[in-house]
């Protein structure tokens, strides 16, 4: 096997607001909120349209994106046997992914993210884990992850405790490791562990220009250059605007962004761009061919609703 995703089985429920909603529920607009409270999340969809129902998380939606350039891909994500379980399992198996988990009846439910989409295409994130954030290593099997080249990980599902200890379990049995930091959110609340996993653990990392510069306190972009350059690893950030950009020792590979798109939904840009970027990488493209079809898949899940092509 290619690649072997382990991250946050979860249901995206995506909807679209006004800015007054992000307002009146004191969300921090394109972050991502943990909400811990079943009611809670509850109130909040009841007062929304749902305009699209789809299996997601992250790492899950970049290994979709590989299977759809034709790697044969695996996944890791923890659900319940509910509907919303059932629903992901076949969202999955309907995209050629194999899912190594067999579902049974837990204590919470399939875990829900609320994407809501603002006017101006930007999404902020509700997230209720449910069972995926009890991911622990007897969900992990050694075998399988010893059998793909590569795992690829998300920073959304690090958290202390059980997820940790799957996590270091799949890390000590992988013949190679890339992970997301996922989001500043999660950055600024796991700084010490991720900083230890980029230099010490992981053989790619991705992340966008802010996560990278909270992550090692930096000042200006140059900074961020020179800690990718001392790692000796393979560091590739996107930088919005100005595109993207891989460090590997001295070699620095930059390119720019597609123009004139019609911006309809960036849920997922991120998790498409490393689906590109690792195809690429798998397939022993050249760095700036690997950063472009990182674009390429990017600028496409940008211009519909959702994050899955």
């Amino acid at each position: 096997m290619k690649i072997l995703g382990i991250g946050n089985a979860i249901v995206d429920v995506i909807c679209k607001v006004d800015e007054n909603f992000i307002n009146q529920n004191k969300l921090t607009k394109s972050t991502m909120k943990l909400v811990f409270d079943e009611k809670e999340f509850q109130s909040m969809l009841s007062n929304l349209n749902i305009e699209k129902t789809i299996s997601g998380g992250s790492v899950a939606n970049s290994i979709v994106g590989l299977s759809q350039l034709g790697n044969k891909v695996g996944f890791i994500g923890k659900v319940s046997d509910d509907n919303l379980g059932s629903k992901y399992e076949e969202g999955l198996k309907s995209e050629n992914v194999e899912y190594f988990y067999s579902k049974k009846k837990e204590d919470m439910p399939t875990g829900t993210c609320l994407i809501l989409v603002t006017p101006d295409s930007e999404r902020t994130m509700c997230t209720f884990l449910g069972t995926a954030g009890k991911i622990n290593e007897n969900d992990v099997n050694s075998d399988v992850v010893k059998q793909s080249e590569m795992i690829f990980l998300e920073g959304y599902l690090w958290d202390e405790g059980e997820p940790k200890k799957a996590f270091e379990k799949a890390i000590k049995n992988a013949n190679k490791v890339a992970m997301s930091l996922s989001d500043q959110f999660c950055v600024d609340r796991h700084k010490p562990h991720f900083l230890d996993l980029v230099k010490n653990k992981l053989d790619i990392t991705f992340a966008n220009e802010q996560e990278m510069m909270s992550l090692i306190n930096a000042q200006n972009f140059n900074e961020v250059i020179e800690f990718g350059k001392s790692l000796k690893k393979l560091l590739v950030v996107t930088r919005g605007e100005k595109g993207a950009i891989s460090i590997s020792g001295n070699d620095v590979t930059e390119n720019g962004i597609e123009k004139n798109l019609e911006l309809i939904d960036l849920t997922g840009a991120g998790d498409l761009f490393a689906a590109g970027y690792l195809h690429g990488y798998l397939n022993n493209f050249s760095p700036i061919e690997c950063l472009e079809k990182g674009k390429e898949m990017s600028s496409r899940v940008i211009q519909q609703i959702g994050a899955r092509l």
